[in-house]
């Protein structure tokens, strides 16, 4: 999954590059505030983007690894209804 998040937040970032360029390159000369919106629109996409890539999906299993503190995992195995054997 981790391609998958970071193929798109690849195309986003590309797509914000395109949409800077196509503004001030090819839009603003037919229509400045339609060149200003493309900007804004390309201005939101980046927070987008890392928000994208960072967040965790149902597959990354993270909060399931354990500490290293056997006291505490077993703790938290109980309380998760789990089992861990000794």
């Amino acid at each position: 999954m981790y391609a998958r998040r970071r193929h798109t937040y690849f195309a986003m970032m590309g797509l914000c590059i395109g949409l800077f360029v196509l503004a001030w390159g090819v839009v603003r000369l037919w229509s400045v505030p339609v060149a200003v919106g493309m900007c804004v629109v390309a201005m939101v996409i980046p927070p987008v983007a890392a928000m994208v890539a960072n967040r965790r999906g149902p597959e990354d299993r993270w909060w399931d690894d354990p500490s290293g503190d056997p006291q505490s995992d077993e703790w938290w195995d109980e309380l998760d209804g789990k089992k861990r054997p000794h």
